[in-house]
């Protein structure tokens, strides 16, 4: 089916529904290195107003990959709420725009609306929003998840705190850890990528974090962010887990290219579950997104990388995870060129995955050989923080010393919560109070020496 669009008494016209979302993209770089880009910004804007006038049902029956060739597309097309998508089922892409910005969109509404929305939909929207559209619309979505503490209520923000080292030694990463608890991070997940594919160094880990946990009696969780399948692999040997992790993409051949299916997400699902280690609640799976994984192993069939993004978050969202973590700057300027496109990029992505339903966080980040500085990252810290982001990263100094690129600091988290009034997770503030990190009012206090040495001692022991 073919669309078409009129300005200033010129005809456009687009083959089909792909290269009319292809087309309406915001420049970057991907989608170009995909030969799928804009040929002009006159043609970007043709194909957004030809995208307006697309009914929200289009996307129920034009299928952008093919249902028969792939998993995703079934997932998404099989397990669509119809009565959840009900009361905007007669609008148009543009309607909708207008309608989520209205007072009408209101948290309750569009959490009940996320069931019925398709990945493509929300992706369409977000295509004709400016930067404070997106903004404006996620902060109204609210999903909250729980586990050993509860995630994203109103005026909350949690971080990941991220202890990682280049050879794995366990004493370099309780010393990050400890470093980044006494600065009040850690409310989202205490979460290690393992430089190291050894299933023994894992289960270490694992062990180690857990003794952490249990011994100062932390309100958190951890997660060691291997292969899905050395996560069930330390559960059937008995280790501590207590979040599985797994890098996902929005196509069949992009998960398969990370090793991954939905059977076996399940299967992780479930033995995860089997453990019931969480306190306050069961949502035990954590996964990491970024756009351009599906260009990156050839597997987006034409379908521009944020549309390929947003898919991926219907995979996700069967699990009902805890925490879903949109990397945003990482895989590098061959797809998100500059500053400019990665602050677009992460706005996006937290508007798409907010509206169906997800608690989206995002590693704010760059890696060096791109076109942007900590500047950029610090303004799309802040428009991430009034869009009401899930959690953000927290890494000593804000440069991982093993994945070697640039993030978000335990400074950064405590700024962007002074300067918006954002709070921790409510049972991690009683717990930094009770320990007396914190003040009534969450504000750090200066630890005591006699506190910080006992820290440092229990720790040692552990890695003895």
């Amino acid at each position: 089916m073919r669309y078409r669009a009129v300005i200033d008494q010129n005809l456009f016209v687009f083959d089909d529904l792909k290269q009319v979302m292809a087309f309406a993209s915001p420049v970057r770089s991907g989608d170009y290195l995909a030969g799928i880009g804009a040929p002009s910004a006159q043609e970007r804007m043709a194909a957004r107003y030809a995208l307006a006038d697309v009914p929200l049902k289009q996307f129920l029956t034009e299928a952008l990959i093919p249902y028969e060739d792939d998993n995703i597309t079934r997932l998404i097309i099989d397990g669509h709420d119809a009565q959840a998508f009900a009361p905007v089922s007669h609008m148009t892409v543009g309607d909708f725009r207008n309608w989520l910005l209205s007072e009408q969109a209101t948290s309750d509404t569009l959490s009940n609306l996320a069931p019925g929305l398709t990945p493509e939909m929300v992706a369409a929207v977000s295509k004709l929003m400016r930067n404070q559209d997106l903004i404006a619309v996620a902060r109204k979505c609210r999903v909250v998840t729980r586990f050993r503490d509860t995630i994203e209520l109103e005026g909350h923000m949690a971080v990941r705190l991220q202890p990682n080292h280049p050879t794995d030694d366990l004493r370099g990463i309780a010393a990050s850890t400890l470093d980044g608890l006494l600065m009040g991070s850690g409310d989202a997940v205490i979460g290690i990528n393992p430089a190291s594919d050894s299933l023994a160094i894992a289960g270490d880990l694992s062990r180690m974090l857990d003794e952490i946990i249990q011994r100062f009696e932390i309100p958190t969780q951890s997660c060691i962010l291997t292969h899905v399948t050395n996560t069930v692999r330390l559960i059937e040997d008995g280790a501590p887990v207590d979040l599985v992790f797994q890098s996902i993409g929005g196509s069949e051949k992009t998960n398969r290219s990370f090793g991954v299916t939905p059977e076996i997400l399940g299967e992780a699902y479930e033995a995860a579950l089997s453990l019931q280690r969480g306190t306050t609640g069961d949502n035990v799976m954590y996964f990491e997104t970024g756009q351009g994984s599906a260009l990156s192993a050839d597997a987006n069939f034409g379908v521009d990388q944020q549309t390929c993004e947003a898919r991926a978050y219907a995979l996700a969202r069967r699990y009902k995870p805890l925490l879903v973590n949109t990397v945003v700057g990482f895989i590098g300027p061959e797809y998100l060129y500059d500053g400019k496109q990665i602050i677009r990029a992460g706005l996006e992505d937290h508007f798409c995955g907010k509206l169906l339903g997800l608690p989206l966080g995002c590693d704010i980040c760059y890696t060096n050989h791109a076109e942007a500085d900590q500047d950029d990252m610090d303004a799309l810290l802040v428009l991430l923080g009034a869009a009401g982001i899930s959690f953000i990263m927290g890494i000593p100094g804000a440069d991982d010393v093993m994945l070697n690129y640039q993030s978000t600091s335990f400074h950064d988290a405590l700024f962007l919560r002074e300067t918006l009034g954002l709070k921790r997770a409510p049972e991690f503030e009683v717990w930094l109070q009770r320990m007396q990190i914190s003040d009534l009012e969450g504000r750090l206090q200066p630890p005591s020496p006699n506190a910080l040495l006992s820290g440092l001692s229990s720790l040692k022991s552990l890695v003895a």
